[in-house]
């Protein structure tokens, strides 16, 4: 009796733990990490996320890019971080990916993190140099059936969102198209542009700027609905091309066991942020529209694109050790 009087004690006693270390938080700094060197999306999203949490919840939240592997690093060290809300991180596609595309990986997207909020999102985009006849997907696709090896298309590097767009838009209609991999998304347009490789599947705030100045032609978005930037660029949907969705997203999660009312608050501070008109008006010069969707909604997406990039990996046969 005293044995079990002593156990129902501790687990009355680890109850009351989430509750009052999430009535406090935060009573010091916040590290965020960015598996990626500072300056691209992720890394500026994350910075202004951390600088509305240090405005509304009155303590820091500072940047902490960890690079290395494509992201392998940094998520490998917060899955085994401290899960008490002093360490969180700012995720792009690639998390999501490289559990499929890498012969190893230091997490599990699923078992080692409790999700917050898909903070927003940014539509991949079909661009071709102004010398390709294609002005529709259904050219394009048309085009590249009637000139079998001639055409080529560049992306940012193996495993990334837009090229497992351009697989899966090429596996979809058993296209003769080669992936051109380069070492970042402005290599990749500067080829396009030139004519290298004349299309090119890009994240929008990638592309953005050789679009506006016509040194490329958007022909197509890969996502829900078209891009406020690009209203009269038509979606794949629109041109009969149904199933091709490929946005990166840009996410917050946490270490698994966060306590529940940490990872609500977080969510909650978030939504507030991305609510307010200038961080909307820059998350759309960035290319990306807000989400800020609740802990569950985020855990549902995050399973819906593992199943999805799993599967193009695997059919287009792609692997990096």
């Amino acid at each position: 009796m005293r044995i079990l009087n002593g156990i129902l004690a501790a687990v009355l006693l680890l109850a009351g733990v989430a509750p009052a270390l999430a009535q406090g938080y935060p009573h010091r700094p916040v590290r965020v990490v960015v598996g990626f060197p500072a300056g691209g999306p992720t890394d500026i999203i994350a910075r202004i996320v951390a600088q509305r949490l240090s405005d509304s919840l009155g303590q820091q939240f500072y940047v902490e890019n960890v690079g290395g592997a494509g992201g392998n690093t940094a998520s490998g060290q917060v899955a085994r971080a401290n899960p008490d809300g002093y360490t969180i991180m700012a995720i792009s596609t690639g998390f999501l990916v490289n559990p499929s595309l890498y012969a190893k990986v230091p997490y599990d997207p699923v078992k080692d993190f409790s999700p917050v909020t898909l903070v927003a999102v940014s539509p991949n985009v079909v661009v071709v140099n102004p010398q390709v006849p294609a002005k529709t997907l259904p050219e394009l696709v048309q085009l590249i059936r009637d000139n079998p090896g001639k055409y080529s298309y560049a992306g940012p590097g193996v495993g990334s969102t837009p090229h497992l767009g351009g697989e899966m838009f090429r596996l979809t209609y058993k296209l003769d198209l080669i992936h051109v991999p380069f070492t970042g998304a402005a290599p990749a347009v500067q080829a396009t542009i030139g004519g290298h490789t004349p299309i090119a599947f890009t994240a929008l705030p990638s592309s953005m700027a050789a679009i506006q100045a016509g040194q490329v032609r958007a022909i197509g978005i890969a996502a829900t609905e078209r891009a406020e930037q690009l209203p009269d660029v038509p979606t794949f949907a629109e041109q009969g091309i149904k199933d091709q969705e490929a946005d990166t997203l840009t996410g917050i999660v946490a270490p698994a066991g966060t306590p529940k009312e940490i990872v609500d608050l977080l969510a909650h501070e978030i939504a507030k942020a991305v609510a307010r008109p200038d961080v909307k008006e820059r998350l759309a010069t960035l290319g990306f529209k807000p989400v800020a969707n609740t802990p569950d909604e985020f855990a549902a997406r995050i399973k819906l694109e593992l199943e999805k990039w799993g599967k193009v990996v695997r059919d287009a046969n792609l692997r990096i050790e």
